[in-house]
């Protein structure tokens, strides 16, 4: 079985780098890659979440980085949201159609072939869902539980639900038997994941990898405060960091963990990504 970490950011095509990761702005994200993948390990791809990408670019990413070097992503929100998004708060509720499609989900697949080799993750992100969108974890399950069962086997599948209640032992044993990873999200309304870890840490060391994503909190509050410029820490979250390295010192003596930092974090996940690798080093020796 695999163990260590790989960490990395969410996103990585921020001009605001410049001078910190980057020696000069590039025209597109993938131009970014070969200067990105000298500093860090691994890479969430964000922008996939919002369409289907086409398999020219998806070859692109996979040649700008060197062996070795590693991607997460999310799969398209249409395929993770159970109803569309609504324009204003007063609108009807309309049932998205294409909620864990198949179908759908094996459009994205043949996508992104290209990267597959080097992917570490296939995550799929759901939203807080109240129950006028879903009933309640059983009927979450279900449905998720057909939709894994009719999917290619054998990829690293990973799954973020924002729903604290969900995070049950129940859950934890059904993404085990589904062969799918827990996505930690350490981000407002959600607990923090060293106790999410800490809970069910015997049915997790056993899943084999395992994804930790650092979002933060109050995210306009910080682009406000950042202008979005992304090259400094605002936020400073000490105690927090202490805490995460622990988790991963002790998690990757079972399984293999990937970390992704979000600019929203502490204001730049370069920085925090710096301090997260000394913090877990030091914590390992």
């Amino acid at each position: 079985m695999q163990r260590g970490y790989k960490i990395g950011t969410c996103s990585w095509n921020f001009d605001g780098w410049v001078g910190l990761v980057y020696s000069q702005p590039q025209r597109r994200a993938v131009d970014y890659l070969p200067e990105y993948a000298k500093r860090f390990s691994t890479a969430e791809i964000d922008s996939w979440f919002y369409r289907i990408p086409d398999r020219r670019s998806v070859g692109e990413y996979a040649a700008a980085v060197p062996p070795g070097f590693s991607f997460t992503c999310k799969v398209p929100q249409e395929i993770t949201l159970t109803h569309h998004r609504r324009k204003r708060r007063s609108d009807p509720l309309e049932a998205n159609p294409d909620f864990l499609s198949v179908e759908r989900f094996m459009r994205f697949l043949d996508a992104i072939e290209p990267l597959l080799p080097q992917m570490d993750a296939i995550m799929f992100e759901f939203e807080y869902l109240n129950r006028s969108k879903m009933p309640g974890l059983p009927a979450f399950m279900e449905q998720l539980g057909r939709f894994l069962d009719a999917i290619p086997a054998g990829l690293p599948y990973a799954v973020e639900p924002r729903n604290a209640n969900y995070l049950t032992e129940e859950w934890f044993a059904f993404l085990l038997g589904h062969r799918a990873a827990h996505v930690f999200s350490q981000k407002l309304h959600m607990p923090d994941v060293w106790d999410v870890y800490r809970t069910h840490r015997g049915t997790v060391d056993r899943m084999g990898r395992a994804v930790i994503r650092l979002l933060g909190g109050d995210r306009a509050a910080i682009e406000a405060r950042t202008g979005k410029s992304w090259d400094t820490v605002v936020e400073p979250r000490p105690a927090e960091k202490e805490r995460i390295a622990g988790m991963v010192a002790t998690m990757i003596r079972s399984l293999f963990a990937i970390i992704s930092v979000n600019n929203h974090f502490e204001g730049s996940a370069p920085a925090t990504v710096r301090d997260l690798q000394r913090l877990i080093e030091s914590t390992s020796d």
